[in-house]
């Protein structure tokens, strides 16, 4: 549930979103690495944030995630939600970003970006809309335009896609 005392500054941002882009870990996952037995790793992503994701898509905001790590999982579960834009393995979350705003004909302001760490900022810093998940790096979060109450894997990402959606008057529930 979005809080009723949202600062204007805030809803005219999100207003304005074309493009969602998340961090993975820390993020749409509690930040914990698991690795089963035979090293593969394992992640835990909350159904609510896939959800969300999913009315994103359905209202036409792009959606975007870049992590600098690289698993199959992220993989199969952004292939489960149908979002294409997917960049794994990236150190350089800026470079990443930009060419994707590049790709698709937007502006730095018509983007948020949702991340927990330092190597998070950089891009955060230059969308029109930064946002941290309650559990993000005190860092981070201090210099976030947005936080969420709840934490990254715990229903952070529904927060985030419910503000976009409720700014942009389609936040409609059944």
């Amino acid at each position: 549930m979005l809080p009723t005392d949202l600062p204007a500054d805030i809803l005219q941002r999100a207003a304005r979103i074309k493009l969602a882009v998340f961090d993975v870990d820390g993020v749409l996952t509690d930040g914990r690495l698991w690795y089963a037995a035979d090293g593969s790793e394992l992640k835990a992503f909350h159904a609510h944030d896939g959800a969300g994701m999913k009315r994103l898509t359905a209202a036409g905001i792009e959606i975007a995630v870049i992590t600098a790590r690289s698993s199959h999982v992220v993989s199969v579960r952004m292939a489960e939600l149908g979002i294409i834009h997917v960049y794994q393995g990236r150190a350089d979350k800026l470079a990443c970003f930009e060419h994707l705003l590049k790709a698709l004909q937007l502006d730095p302001a018509d983007a948020c970006y949702t991340g927990d760490d330092i190597v998070d900022l950089p891009p955060m810093q230059h969308a029109g809309l930064s946002i941290a998940p309650a559990n993000a790096h005190p860092y981070v979060r201090e210099r976030a335009l947005w936080r969420t109450r709840l934490a990254g894997g715990n229903g952070a990402a529904r927060e985030v896609c419910d503000l976009l959606l409720a700014a942009q008057g389609k936040l409609e529930l059944p």
